[in-house]
């Protein structure tokens, strides 16, 4: 039996994320993956929001996808666009990349990190105890791991097996997706009437097409007939435009669910395991990055034992809220996409209020990932938010915050007096830098807010703690999110706490290179 510290259930952009965050903070981990190479079928997803492009920015990676994307304003809800290039960040715009680019970035990034994949294979069972997860493949192999994540889609097999209920609404629309060649002209553009939106568009190459086209009647199942397809355009152009060479066909509906619980003991779910909805609004992809990043680093503390099980539960406290607004979201898109009278009426209502600025300011934040806020409790406006990326003076030279959290560990900001804050007992986990700033702190959506003098940010780039000039509340910040001081939940640790405080896994830190056969 092979061994790692965490196995990760799924390639995709959630799997292959986590799998990044968990590898640079040492952890062993490995992917199970279907296919046997990262190529994928039909274009997919479509872009990346900017919220998602600050955090690859964060881990020094947003240029590699900047460079084979396209800068566009891709945010919108419901078809109306919202502009966020007057907002306060480095990119305050998206990123027209096809999922298989998105992917293929991905996975260059963690081979770089040698994350080991199991290709060709995939997760077909799994047995928990008290101290890890014993996982079988579809090629009799066996894995042993303290935990499992599942990051494999919407029909999840680890969310299956794991008994977590999956509540939500069934699909209300269902929709063809296809690459085609046609025969003769069609109608481009977009076109509306009482199922949906239906489009039809030119593929890069200039030949095919890429059709998307509501169903006139809701059907389940991802395999679709090209007799299904012709069906879908006949009724609603009249004709099938002699539709011939299908590369690829899929279907989708708005079926909408998220996972009542993120986590049953030992085994986690990210992505779309966790939660599916209609992509309206090009919010999937990105929600399950962001979940692999906010999951990552705080399963990393509790692998190498800097950090008690119960740091998991705030993986659930702070994503499933957010999961929970997307699919309000979503569904509400997928109502006002609707075609009939009184549903235009009330799209072109909801036009007018999102040209009003501050309407729009509120849309743009959520559908672009700037405005999420954490609950952490009260107090500055930072708390709970993403850092902004500001451009940093310290005795060493210029600095971008961004840059500090390329290794994805947490960082202490101290912009007043140098040398204040003593956290020599946390010294070996959190980054302490002097540094000064001179400009405005401005965030999206609430505008400028009161400067500061330290912030400790967390890996995710979220805010943990502010500071007014003091160090009130920073030893228990530190000790919430990054371990007790001058411990640890590992080897050795026996000797400095209560027994009854002692944490999971005590003898084993499952740190990287722990790999074995």
């Amino acid at each position: 039996m092979t061994t790692h510290a965490v196995v990760i259930a799924g390639g995709g952009p959630t799997g292959l994320m986590l799998a990044g965050e968990l590898a640079l903070a040492r952890v062993d981990v490995a992917i199970v993956e279907r296919r046997a190479s990262q190529d994928l079928a039909g274009s997919r997803a479509g872009g990346l929001h900017s919220r998602t492009l600050e955090v690859l920015d964060q881990r020094g990676i947003a240029d590699r996808f900047i460079a084979q994307g396209k800068i566009a304003q891709v945010a919108g809800f419901a078809m109306n666009p919202l502009d966020i290039s007057d907002f306060p960040t480095r990119h305050n715009y998206g990123l027209a990349l096809w999922q298989e680019g998105i992917e293929r970035i991905l996975a260059a990034w963690v081979g770089e990190l040698e994350v080991p994949l199991y290709r060709g294979r995939e997760v077909t069972g799994f047995a928990q105890d008290d101290t890890g997860v014993d996982v079988e493949l579809s090629d009799g192999r066996s894995l042993r791991a303290k935990y499992l994540v599942g990051c494999d889609g919407g029909r999840s097999l680890i969310r299956k097996k794991a008994g977590i209920d999956f509540p939500g609404w069934e699909p209300s629309t269902s929709y063809l997706i296809a690459e085609v060649e046609l025969t003769s002209e069609p109608e481009w553009g977009i076109r509306r009437d009482d199922k949906g939106i239906h489009g039809l568009s030119r593929l890069e190459d200039g030949k095919r097409v890429r059709v998307v086209s509501t169903e006139q009647h809701v059907k389940q199942g991802d395999e679709p007939t090209l007799g299904d397809l012709r069906e879908a355009l006949i009724a609603v152009y009249g004709t099938d435009y002699g539709v011939h060479n299908v590369t690829w066909l899929s279907r989708f509906t708005d079926t909408t669910r998220q996972a009542a619980s993120y986590r049953e003991r030992r085994v986690l779910l990210a992505g779309d395991a966790a939660h599916v909805h209609s992509p309206a609004g090009g919010q999937g992809l990105n929600l399950g990055v962001q979940d692999a990043v906010n999951l990552g680093w705080k399963l990393a503390q509790v692998v190498n034992g800097t950090s008690p099980e119960s740091l998991l539960d705030t993986y659930q406290a702070e994503r499933h809220p957010i999961g929970a607004r997307v699919l309000k979201s979503t569904m509400a898109q997928t109502a006002l996409n609707r075609g009939d009278e009184r549903t235009k009426a009330l799209r072109e209502t909801l036009s007018d209020l999102l040209r009003m600025d501050e309407p729009r300011k509120r849309y743009a934040g959520m559908m672009s990932g700037l405005d999420i806020r954490y609950d952490l409790g009260t107090g500055h406006p930072l708390l709970g938010r993403r850092m902004p990326d500001l451009d940093l003076v310290t005795a060493n030279g210029p600095r971008r915050v961004f840059t500090l959290l390329h290794d994805a560990r947490p960082v202490l900001l101290n912009l007043g007096e140098p040398g204040a804050l003593d956290i020599a007992p946390w010294a070996e986990r959190v980054q302490r830098l002097d540094a000064r700033y001179a400009g405005v702190w401005e965030l999206p959506v609430l505008g400028e807010v009161a400067a500061p003098t330290a912030v400790l940010i967390r890996p995710d780039g979220h805010v943990a703690w502010v500071g007014d000039g003091t160090d009130q509340g920073l030893r228990d910040a530190l000790t919430t999110w990054f371990g007790p001081p001058n411990c640890c939940w590992g080897e050795g640790c026996g000797s400095l706490m209560p027994e009854s405080s002692a944490g999971p896994d005590a003898n084993d830190t499952g740190g990287r290179g722990s790999h074995k056969e």
